[in-house]
């Protein structure tokens, strides 16, 4: 019988996120994610030119609402942003480095543009992976320290974010005059994502420094809902969709982690298992489903779910 195969007109964009010191910066290397033509992992239906990457996060200050097993392999440097960078990428050796500045959130610390951008050059002087640097979350403040972030990174080529519909007008400016590329972000509407693209795009920002993240759901809260809006995503920009071909991303740990199923301890529920395995693997289940829906970069925190994801995407990228 003859094999059905599946052909695309459209391609999925390319984005590369870090300079090296040839490009003027200071990057060890570059990662670049997207490009391909045909759905996840499906090599004989088309092109995957790039696997997909894994980062680590850092926080800016001690994650207060993280479970203890996952606080744990971080135990001796939580409250310093800068140790913690050198220790995911000496020991863990993720693709890029996720630095979360949390601190700058009003209700945790509520520091300036100038502390975070002053973070950000410490991270970026003491590593060499390329960086992804987002805010706390909050429109108005993101806004705020947007440009002396942007700034601080200048020449490095970081994935900033986050732009969504309140302040993609600032961040998209700030990422545009520093030369980074930008996650925009919406919720879980595919319409909506493309707006948000469509707007970007009017600004002059190039289609090949976006990056995509439709809001996240953790397994049991909300991931089919993520999930079928992504799959509609990647087949639209095989489609020719060019407003909804940038590649996608997720911030897997952010979501994961304050789950009930991944902190709630054996004491507790013990028909669940030990809690040091079950976060990871309910991290690392997450994960998984959103690679199949398309994903090109999963932002993780615990270190086993990392080994255990980079594992599975060789094998399905047919890598030893």
């Amino acid at each position: 019988m003859e094999q059905s195969i599946e052909k695309w007109t459209g391609k999925v964009n390319e984005v590369t996120i870090g300079a090296t010191k040839e490009e003027g910066g200071t990057r060890s290397r570059k990662v670049a994610i997207g490009g391909a033509t045909t759905l996840p992992f499906l090599k004989f239906e088309g092109e995957i030119p790039h696997p997909p990457v894994l980062a680590m996060e850092v926080w800016d200050t001690e994650p207060e609402e993280w479970p203890e097993i996952l606080k744990e392999p971080f135990r001796d440097v939580l409250n310093n942003p800068v140790q913690w960078a050198i220790k995911c990428e000496k020991e863990y050796n993720p693709d890029l480095i996720c630095l979360r500045l949390a601190s700058t959130n009003p209700d945790i610390k509520d520091t300036t543009g100038e502390e975070a951008a002053n973070t950000v050059k410490k991270v970026l002087a003491a590593t060499t992976l390329p960086l992804i640097i987002i805010g706390s979350g909050q429109a108005v403040k993101d806004t705020e320290i947007a440009l002396p972030v942007c700034e601080a990174a200048k020449g490095e080529r970081c994935l900033l974010g986050i732009a969504v519909q309140e302040n993609y007008k600032t961040m998209t400016a700030a990422c545009m005059s520093c030369g980074h590329a930008i996650i925009a972000e919406s919720p879980i509407d595919i319409n909506l994502a493309k707006q948000l693209n469509i707007l970007i795009s009017d600004m002059g920002f190039p289609g090949e420094n976006v990056v995509m993240h439709h809001a996240t759901g953790a397994l049991g809260y909300g991931l089919e809902y993520t999930y079928s809006i992504m799959e509609r995503s990647r087949l639209a920009a095989l489609q020719g969709d060019k407003m909804m071909s940038p590649p996608m991303m997720n911030f897997i740990a952010q979501e994961v982690w304050r789950t009930k199923e991944a902190k709630t301890s054996e004491a507790d529920i013990s028909e669940w298992g030990p809690l040091y395995k079950r976060g990871p693997l309910w991290e690392f289940v997450t994960g998984m489903a959103f690679l199949q829906a398309g994903a090109d970069l999963l932002v993780l925190a615990h270190p086993l779910t990392l080994e255990n994801t980079r594992k599975v995407i060789n094998n399905l990228m047919g890598q030893q």
